[in-house]
């Protein structure tokens, strides 16, 4: 016979639905929360908010891992389109013609000499291939958006994301030092920074540092890049010989566009300001959870031979990039 409560259900039923406010909260979760927190303050710079997460996920780790993906995702497309509301459509088609040479040239080579890295190195096709387009395009988006298209399984995909992320993380706190060590412009700085570094929130956490036309233009070039996802998608169909595959085309590049479109001729300067401060906070958010996402289980699971492939596509991409820049920008 059941024990009946005071409000007239059941002992069994009243422990079934334990309320949210009954429900412990960890020591794990106290820290993440605050950590999470502090990051919404004007005092933590995306590189401190990207290490403060590396900490936690070597230490303490990540209470809510299984969120940490779809969070990222969503909150960086958000900042990026709220970055739009302070950019000029004109500077930024301006900046877009600008890097298209080097862009077309630096994803061809990076495709080629990765291919035959992964061959030297011995390293599984599929995950060679991966590591390759996120060097080549946009990180950890362009490997979602081949994936599904080569089939890729489930490790394949984790050693490609574990090798750019780690790269990724590297880039933020090194790009900025070598630029002021030589003395590049922000034009300079911008073209190298959305060529060379893999991912847009790492693009746009070192360019901010750098200065506002720095971030402009590498903001642009970077996602003017990403539509190159496209055709190298159907390539990669073609390789791999797999067939139509569902294809994901980043739409919310449009909407980037579309806010830079309004920010230049509708009069709401202050309005914009404040979007523009708040999609920088969100980048900060998004830094944070990415190095929260690197957990020693990530890290030890990339492997060596395909970290190699990664740094040496790295180090050219960013070499050769490097010298272009310097010799025909200004």
């Amino acid at each position: 016979m059941n024990t009946i409560l005071h409000n007239g259900k059941t002992l069994r039923e009243g422990i079934g639905k334990k309320h949210f406010l009954d429900r412990s909260i960890t020591t794990r979760e106290v820290i993440f929360v605050l950590a999470l927190t502090a990051c919404l303050t004007p005092w933590v710079s995306p590189p401190v908010a990207l290490i403060t997460g590396v900490i936690i996920a070597q230490f303490i780790g990540h209470p809510f891992l299984h969120l940490n993906h779809k969070a990222t995702h969503i909150l960086l497309q958000v900042s990026v389109v709220g970055l739009g509301f302070g950019m000029n459509i004109h500077s930024a088609i301006k900046a877009g013609s600008e890097g298209i040479l080097f862009t077309v040239a630096s994803i061809t080579g990076t495709l080629i000499i990765g291919y035959v890295a992964g061959r030297l190195l011995k390293i599984e096709s599929k995950t060679a291939h991966l590591i390759s387009c996120g060097t080549a395009i946009c990180g950890g988006s362009a490997i979602a958006a081949i994936s599904p298209v080569i089939r890729a399984e489930e490790k394949q995909l984790s050693v490609a994301l574990g090798t750019v992320f780690i790269l990724n993380s590297a880039a933020l706190f090194l790009f900025p030092f070598v630029g002021h060590l030589l003395h590049m412009t922000q034009t300079q700085f911008g073209l190298w920074s959305a060529i060379a570094i893999h991912d847009t929130s790492s693009v746009v956490g070192a360019a901010s540092k750098y200065g506002p036309q720095a971030l402009e233009i590498a903001t642009t070039v970077k996602l003017a890049r990403a539509l190159w996802i496209i055709p190298v998608v159907l390539l990669t169909a073609f390789c791999f010989k797999t067939g139509k595959q569902k294809m994901k085309i980043p739409y919310f590049i449009g909407l980037f566009v579309l806010a830079m479109i309004l920010h230049t001729y509708v009069p709401m300067q202050p309005v914009s300001d404040v979007i523009v401060q708040v999609a920088k906070t969100g980048l900060t958010l998004t830094l944070f959870l990415i190095g929260a996402g690197l957990s020693g289980a990530v890290l030890k699971g990339v492997g060596l031979r395909p970290l190699i492939q990664g740094v040496l596509l790295w180090v050219i991409i960013s070499g050769a990039a490097l010298w272009a820049v310097l010799q025909l920008a200004k």
